[in-house]
């Protein structure tokens, strides 16, 4: 009878033994999942904006002779200040808090200057290139290497 008990003790422990080792397995799946998920979000934000950084130029070019070439371009400025707003909201995995502050305060400085070049909805274009869009658009992509660097 003292057997038995001591039997159910030890089967009982390692019962929670292994419960407990799953469920902190799975927390740290969880984390890896949320670290990868975030550096996926953050390399596309980053592509985005480099993207950007690329064509801005030809694309200012053309829209000062170009009426649809300024629209176009007054709106994707548009949107890569909503894609910006709404990364900034993003809550990071604790791996990659810093990388996201960066981002942000980056993401702001952009956001202001890209609201600075812009006038009731339109883009003053002997403004845009006296900004440090493209400058700061330059600092985010070396961020890309950190995110790398973290194994994200």
């Amino acid at each position: 009878m003292i057997t038995r008990r001591i039997i159910m003790k030890k089967l009982n422990l390692l019962i929670a033994v292994l419960v407990s080792l799953m469920l902190s397995g799975c927390s740290f799946l969880g984390e890896v999942n949320d670290s990868l998920d975030y550096a996926n979000k953050a390399t596309d934000h980053i592509n985005t904006l480099s993207n950007f950084a690329e064509t801005a130029p030809q694309m200012i070019q053309d829209a000062a002779t170009n009426g649809e070439a300024k629209e176009e371009l007054e709106n994707q400025l548009k949107t890569l200040i909503e894609k910006m707003e709404k990364f900034n909201a993003i809550d990071p995995p604790s791996i990659a808090e810093d990388i996201h502050q960066q981002l942000v305060e980056k993401n702001e400085i952009i956001i202001e200057e890209m609201n600075q070049v812009m006038a009731d909805g339109e883009i003053l274009l002997d403004k845009i290139e006296s900004t440090e869009i493209f400058t700061t658009i330059n600092e985010i992509t070396t961020l890309l290497n950190q995110l790398k660097e973290l194994g994200l």
